[in-house]
């Protein structure tokens, strides 16, 4: 597998001399987490190898991001915009015309929700509901993982649905896990063992690529309902599943205007949440850089990636698509 990330890298380095085209300066978030850093490096390549621009990338997060781009109208392209941590800051931006929304690039968005092992699905397909599980609590451990206290919204909301649902009546312990690591470490040793497991995680994570989860149905997504469960003192929770987290690929008017064909490769720059996690995974696996992982994620999905681009740049990227 190295000789093949190797191989392609090496392809990547002669690719400049096929890319007469000059598609001008753009500039590129790199974010701190995986998934827009894997992104960044495959938008990054396409640009630079297919259209020739000469991108530069600029190390940011979703509030610094915003921040520049009301200050400075800059970076060109954030890759990884999460529409509920941006908040007011992204509603204001776009309502002044600022920046344009190109694409979800993460579908169907960041994925939070209420699991179980599917092997724990398979042998007892009751724990697959809510209410499956109230009737069952021995069949999953008696615990709900709940994730971290001290800043975790998501701690916020699992308490307000579990006592929506009187897990605790029904025998089910609250259990606040120190950090998120100790959170993994639950679900990975339970996996490795094959035994009961039931709580809260989130997608696009490498753990969720590296096992099988089957989400527990606790009912529709609502959203005013999901609102109010964001405050802890909440006095008659009512229960709601988490809705998907928006996750955006935007870009400002700017660029939009003068650079559309930069713009329309990017509307087209998406991938499943499932499929972003499995290739986390195979990062952890591999121990190998987002440079290597966009790559390896290349190699194995040229037919998808070529159909992002324009005739031209798919002429300059044949040798790639062709090896």
């Amino acid at each position: 597998m190295i000789k093949r990330i190797l191989s392609a890298a090496a392809i990547s380095v002669a690719a400049p001399a096929i890319a007469s085209a000059d598609c001008g300066e753009v500039s590129i978030t790199e974010m701190t987490f995986s998934s827009a850093i894997i992104t960044t490096e495959i938008a990054s390549f396409l640009m630079e190898q297919g259209y020739g621009c000469t991108v530069t990338r600029v190390p940011s997060d979703t509030i610094p991001a915003l921040t520049s781009l009301a200050e400075n109208n800059e970076p060109d392209i954030v890759t990884e915009l999460w529409v509920n941590s941006a908040g007011a800051a992204y509603d204001k931006l776009k309502a002044d015309g600022v920046i344009k929304d190109l694409t979800k690039v993460l579908d169907p968005g960041g994925v939070e929700a209420w699991w179980i092992p599917t092997y724990l699905a398979e042998e007892h397909p009751e724990l697959k509901t809510i209410q499956g599980i109230l009737d069952n609590p021995e069949l999953v451990g008696n615990r709900f993982n709940n994730c971290p206290d001290g800043g975790w919204v998501c701690n916020i909301i699992n308490h307000n649905i579990a006592r929506a649902y009187g897990l605790e009546e029904a025998g089910i312990e609250i259990f606040d896990h120190g950090g998120g690591e100790t959170l993994a470490a639950s679900l990975a040793a339970a996996y490795e063992q094959k035994e009961p497991w039931f709580g809260y995680y989130w997608e696009p994570t490498a753990i969720m690529g590296r096992y099988d989860m089957t989400m527990v149905d606790i009912g529709p997504a609502i959203q005013d309902v999901h609102e109010a469960n964001l405050d802890p003192d909440v006095k008659d929770p009512k229960p709601s599943a988490y809705p998907p987290s928006l996750v955006y690929t935007v870009a400002t008017t700017r660029l939009v205007d003068e650079k559309p064909e930069i713009a329309d490769l990017m509307s087209h720059i998406s991938f499943d949440t499932d499929e972003m996690s499995t290739l986390l995974a195979w990062k952890g696996e591999n121990n190998a850089s987002p440079e290597e992982t966009a790559v390896h994620w290349m190699l194995e999905n040229k037919e998808k990636w070529s159909e992002w681009l324009s005739d031209e740049a798919r002429t300059r990227l044949s040798t790639l698509l062709d090896n």
